[in-house]
């Protein structure tokens, strides 16, 4: 049993962010080093929390060891573990190649509000409260308004305000869907929630339709499904190079949170919903794949076309995620995982070429760029991932979901990913078109710049990953079967939190 370290991945960055603050705000070389050591430290906790979740099953940590309902509890399963597990090792990566390029020196606070970013990201994905998770939401969108405004300027901070502002309408929608739950079944242990909202009586059944159709609102702000992503490609492409990195991973949070509550406590066989959420979704998320992919093709700069992919990488997944079974959210999370590294080295590749030509520009061929030859390889390997192509991972991916997918809406949603997928393959085909090969043609020359090897070794860390995903991909499956079996029979993680116990 794991016990007290389940809590260690909310408190440990909480504990570091405050430190950093208080005692390291002037010294970046200190900073560098215990904020780097505490993100160490988290992806090994982290590691340990997903053998622990593997072994034992569902374990629940009582906060101030109040029982639920009653008091605030933290939940440990598979698939929080994942995650957890996934945001320390693309944090570890990201920061090193934060600190590789001197992105982290270039504004105030940079590792204190990293810190604080991963507090929220873990605390989303480990909570057992939905309100809570409410908290959470909040406490990650305050750190990354920070980190997006890194450094400045004024584009910046004009898409800062932006992000915000949509953010800001998520929340309250959020506060609206508790508040009407709380008012019907007097919780918000999403445990407790899996037990009442089947035995409510039909009077109550449209108060819970609307706050499950505001929840899935709110989760598909988070998410960036169409039409309710028009935060994402501004933010994204206008962000620091390595935030924007760590932002995938914070898409996923909405996956994750959809996953978690609409297969826990508003199941498909709900008697008070139906398959309404599904058939909610299921539409969504293929605007999505199509509004990504035409993005992809029509971007004018790399950051943005990257912004675009992670778009359509979401529609992917909540593609999977709408089926509610067992065999598409096993392949939803393993396309999660796959899209979480393959986004993010498709924003830490753009961000090289941005800071080496000036200028992210898709329009107009510039001279051959300092590490020309490998940063071409780099941007090879990352649009391939993010395309879908074999023989990495999202190859494989892809294949899960169209092989989950199968049923009354198969020709739809086949020839919906199968045409995104040309159409991005396309647009990254223009673009290295672009940036690479027309730049042997171009007059003139680019002024050298730094080698920076700790920020090619963090793409590579990346890419490393996917690699690992595609060859252990058997095992990785049958792992995630067993997830997602679990996540649709919760009688386990029900149980673990003790109901009604003294």
């Amino acid at each position: 049993m794991m016990g007290h370290w389940i809590i260690v991945p909310v408190v440990l960055p909480a504990v570091m962010g405050a430190f950093t603050v208080l005692v390291l705000r002037n010294n970046l070389g200190l900073s560098r080093v215990f904020s780097t050591a505490a993100t160490v430290m988290l992806l090994a906790v982290a590691l340990a929390l997903l053998v622990g979740a593997t072994r034992n099953g569902p374990e629940i940590y009582f906060l101030g060891n109040w029982p639920a309902p009653f008091g605030i509890v933290l939940g440990l399963d598979r698939l929080s573990a994942l995650m957890v597990a996934l945001t320390a090792f693309l944090a570890l990566v990201v920061q090193l190649y934060a600190i590789g390029t001197g992105w982290d020196g270039r504004g105030r606070h940079f590792h204190a509000l990293w810190q604080f970013q991963l507090m929220g990201v873990c605390g989303a994905f480990l909570t057992a409260d939905a309100f809570n998770l409410f908290v959470f939401f909040e406490v990650l969108l305050i750190a990354s308004y920070g980190l997006m405004i890194h450094a400045g300027g004024r584009d910046r901070l004009k898409a800062g305000v932006q992000y915000v502002a949509y953010n800001l309408v998520g929340s309250t929608l959020f506060l609206f869907a508790l508040a009407t739950i709380y008012s019907v079944t007097g919780t918000l242990n999403m445990a407790d929630l899996a037990v009442k909202l089947p035995q409510l009586p039909a009077g109550d059944f449209a108060l819970i339709r609307v706050a499950g159709v505001m929840l899935l609102m709110v989760f598909a702000i988070k998410g960036a499904l169409v039409p309710l992503h028009f935060w994402l490609p501004a933010t994204y492409a206008q962000a620091p190079g390595p935030v924007s990195a760590l932002f995938a991973v914070m898409t996923k949070v909405g996956a994750y949170a959809v996953i978690r509550c609409f297969t826990l406590f508003f199941p498909a066989d709900l008697p008070a919903t139906g398959a309404l959420f599904a058939d909610l979704l299921l539409p969504a998320a293929l605007l999505s794949l199509a509004v990504g992919s035409l993005g992809v093709l029509g971007a004018k700069d790399l950051p943005r076309l990257a912004a675009f992919g992670a778009i359509t990488s979401m529609g992917t997944l909540f593609v999977a995620v709408a089926q509610f079974t067992p065999q598409a959210t096993a392949a939803a999370l393993y396309y999660a995982i796959h899209s979480t590294l393959a986004a993010g080295a498709l924003f830490l590749v753009a961000d090289l070429v941005v800071a080496r030509r000036g200028t992210g520009n898709l329009l107009r061929a510039l001279p051959v760029m300092p590490q020309h030859g490998l940063i071409a390889a780099l941007f090879m390997a990352t649009a391939i991932a993010v395309a879908g192509m074999p023989p990495l991972s999202g190859f494989l991916g892809k294949l899960l979901v169209l092989d989950a997918t199968r049923g009354a809406s198969m020709v739809l949603i086949w020839s919906a990913i199968l045409l995104s997928s040309l159409i991005t393959i396309l647009g990254m085909a223009r673009a290295g078109s672009t940036l690479f090969w027309k730049a042997h043609a171009a007059e003139g020359s680019l002024p050298p710049h730094p080698a920076q090897p700790l920020a090619f070794v963090a793409v590579f860390a990346l890419l490393a990953g996917l690699g690992t995903l595609t060859l252990a991909a058997g095992p990785v499956t049958g792992w995630l079967a067993e997830t997602a079996r679990q996540l649709h029979d919760p009688a386990a993680f029900i149980a673990a939190n003790k109901l009604g116990a003294p």
